[in-house]
């Protein structure tokens, strides 16, 4: 699937040398002219400034990235990745959330459960998804499905696309604080195999909410952090616009995560984003999931239990003065 482009601020050279190539060559082919030296040095140049661009981009321009409204959501690795997909909905409580679908589903081969974040296009399919910020009841079913692999014995694979959880008072009376609480304590022990993949944003406990697992991933261009470039820079500098300093500062990238020992994984995309084509992008994370869950699945339940909680005792370290 190809995806026409919007290109971001420092995509705009690679969006002009892609331009001219068009332009090249329907000249060559509405002329019936020879224009070939001239579309080999045009495809050349383009070559070498994509490299130059996205072999050196900002943590902050990986943030970008992972917010492109073109970059393939949830349900699209599910359409795309997964098969026989069935939607499972509601928390028993209070409703459905639209923010945080999932169901069984089958991967290379394997029956599991997948749940997510789900973002939205359009205006109209953002206030259906809430922008991708899943309200109590979301996690409450997330919760509800993973307790149901757990007693159908699949494992359990969550996809994790939100700027964090929804922060309104509706969610609030709802207790959204001890419906994530309550996750993470209940992620913690469960007996099946837990894979979890960061797809653009993971933002805050609303990331976390879904996200303790064996074994944790992340696409080339998300990012997961405590905090959104532009809420930190609202703390520390009293203004948004030093949110690319902050970015910088808080580590929140794949290469600085990954040094940091905090993800297990990272799952490539495209050149340029996995929004440039979105089957590449999800046959690369059905690879990575299913080489991980292949792992995993030879393990017994209690070997499962003791990895998972030395894999969080280790999170952190200090240093005494």
């Amino acid at each position: 699937m190809i995806v026409a482009m919007q290109p971001l601020e420092f995509e705009k050279p690679v969006a002009e040398l892609e331009a001219e190539l068009v332009r090249l060559r329907h000249k060559a082919a509405s002329q019936d002219i020879d224009m070939s030296g001239e579309i080999s040095a045009m495809e050349a140049k383009l070559a070498e400034t994509r490299t130059r661009i996205y072999q050196n981009l900002t943590p902050w321009q990986r943030v970008q990235i992972a917010r492109h409204t073109q970059r393939p959501f949830m349900l699209d690795y599910v359409n795309l990745a997964f098969t026989d997909f069935c939607e499972l909905h509601g928390d028993r409580r209070i409703g459905d959330d639209a923010s945080m679908p999932g169901g069984f589903a089958r991967i290379g081969g394997r029956r599991v459960v997948v749940v997510g974040h789900q973002k939205g296009r359009n205006t109209k399919e953002n206030l259906k998804r809430n922008f991708g910020s899943a309200h109590p009841e979301g996690y409450r079913k997330a919760l509800r499905l993973m307790k149901l692999a757990e007693k159908f014995g699949l494992p359990v694979i969550s996809l994790i696309d939100t700027p964090g959880a929804f922060p309104g008072i509706g969610a609030e009376e709802r207790n959204i604080a001890e419906a994530i609480a309550h996750n993470l304590r209940e992620m913690m022990t469960l007996r099946v195999p837990f894979v979890t993949v960061v797809l653009g944003e993971g933002g805050s406990g609303g990331a976390l909410g879904i996200g303790v697992a064996d074994r944790i991933l992340m696409l080339e261009n998300a990012y997961y952090s405590v905090i959104s470039p532009e809420g930190c820079a609202a703390i520390l500098w009293k203004h948004r616009k030093h949110a690319p300093e902050a970015a910088e500062a808080m580590k929140l990238a794949v290469p600085d995560i990954l040094k940091l020992g905090l993800i297990d994984d990272v799952v490539p995309e495209p050149v340029g984003g996995a929004h440039h084509d979105h089957q590449a992008t999800a046959d690369a994370l059905r690879d990575v999931v299913t080489r991980h869950l292949d792992e995993l699945c030879a393990l017994s339940s209690d070997e499962l239990l003791e990895r998972r909680y030395a894999k969080f005792r280790a999170y952190g370290e200090w240093r005494e003065g």
